[in-house]
């Protein structure tokens, strides 16, 4: 298949599951209303996060092993891999359980398991991606990516036909979605080539960059809630966060085919084709920055109550700020994807680390409500993410090497 056309079906795929996304959490807006769908909007963000920290970086390695032969460095790394997917899980399982009021408004234990599963499928569909891609078959890492959420939506569909208004019935179905990875043919690889405890190495530390990176993009909602926002806020401020995601929902179907063109560029010694990139990114994240705090600012609550239902409410002025950080992400990510083509995880953890820390330090000092602090708190953390990312690139771009970090 051409570089070309891959890439074609990737992108239409990504924006199929975006869609499905947008259609699946109306229904579940829309059936619920924002009190009753907050624990599930909580538990969405938990499946956001748990996709960044296995996910990207499980379908990123595995891609990268087949393609360069060490498809046994896949097959000796399982164990490991696997004890700490189930760790991940046990973990994300217990914190969910003593938050769990905060969180979710319940004192059962219903939403803390399906927190653990959500991590266990997310490392699934990444396996199931990887594997598909490092073969080259990318017109089925496409259809996955449609089927996923295909299948969330008909599951949902079927609750609400059937009058079942359970939110715990509609977490279910977003962990449904990742029986797609369902396929043993997936799951087998070759012992051939390769290190496991590289490997390792590697998911650990660009699964912590990842993880931050889209914990700042996801994590409004459980913030607000932390924070003490109404459920009916957390239901909001997660709707304005997914809406102005879309652009950066595409983008991420894409992301195997634009590692793959940096990373040529890396090893080809392009450094004048690098720094052109950089500069495109530049002008077109300015650009979309700008366009997206428009939007928020003239019809963002329309928008919101459109999509989501007229339950959803947000301000003009936080459907700004959100437009404004989301649009940042969009450059952050393929900043992210240069530095980890240089094999950089480490810096690229650590430049998230502290936009974390500016965007903690926001959150505390913003003299406002829970809503805005919020939303302030995000767009810090995202223009410092652009500035930290920026000088590791430029960085890089200077010293042309490609050493583990």
């Amino acid at each position: 298949m051409s570089g070309r056309r891959a890439s074609l079906l990737l992108a239409a795929g990504s924006v199929v599951s975006g869609v499905l996304a947008y259609v699946l959490f109306a229904l579940v807006t829309r059936g619920l209303g924002a009190t009753t769908a907050a624990p599930v909007s909580v538990l969405w963000t938990v499946w956001a996060l748990a996709g960044a920290a296995f996910t990207f970086p499980l379908q990123h390695w595995i891609t990268g092993s087949l393609a360069a032969g060490r498809e046994g460095e896949v097959r000796r790394s399982g164990t490991r891999v696997g004890g700490l997917v189930v760790a991940a899980a046990a973990a994300a399982g217990v914190l969910a359980w003593v938050w769990r009021d905060r969180l979710f408004g319940r004192d059962d234990a219903w939403f803390p398991v399906l927190a653990g599963l959500v991590v266990v499928g997310s490392a699934a569909v990444g396996v199931l991606r990887g594997g598909l891609a490092g073969r080259g078959r990318m017109a089925s890492v496409a259809w996955s990516l449609v089927a996923e959420n295909a299948l969330r939506c008909v599951l949902v569909a079927v609750l609400l036909l059937l009058d079942v208004r359970d939110p715990v019935a509609h977490g279910l179905c977003l962990v449904a979605g990742s029986l797609v990875a369902v396929r043993p043919s997936a799951w087998r690889y070759a012992d051939a080539g390769g290190r496991p405890a590289g490997a390792v190495a590697f998911l650990g530390s660009a699964g912590t960059a990842q993880l931050l990176a889209q914990g700042v993009l996801t994590g409004g909602a459980v913030v607000l809630a932390l924070v003490g926002g109404s459920p009916a806020e957390v239901t909001s401020m997660f709707a304005t966060l997914a809406l102005f995601r879309a652009p950066y929902m595409v983008v991420l179907g894409t992301l195997p085919q634009v590692t793959h063109h940096v990373t040529g560029l890396v090893v080809a010694g392009e450094h004048p084709a690098l720094r052109s990139l950089a500069r495109r990114v530049a002008v077109a994240g300015t650009g979309a920055v700008a366009v997206a705090t428009a939007v928020g600012l003239v019809a963002g609550p329309l928008l919101v109550r459109t999509v989501f239902g007229t339950s959803v409410e947000v301000d003009a002025g936080v459907a700004a700020i959100v437009g404004a950080g989301c649009a940042l992400a969009l450059v952050n990510v393929v900043v992210m994807v240069g530095a980890l083509a240089r094999d950089r995880p480490a810096r690229v953890a650590a430049a998230w680390g502290l936009a974390v820390a500016a965007g903690a330090l926001a959150l505390v000092a913003t003299p406002s409500g829970p809503v805005e602090r919020v939303a302030w708190a995000f767009l810090v953390a995202e223009v410092a993410a652009t500035v930290l990312l920026a000088v590791v690139a430029s960085a890089l771009l200077r010293t042309g090497r490609s050493a583990r970090a």
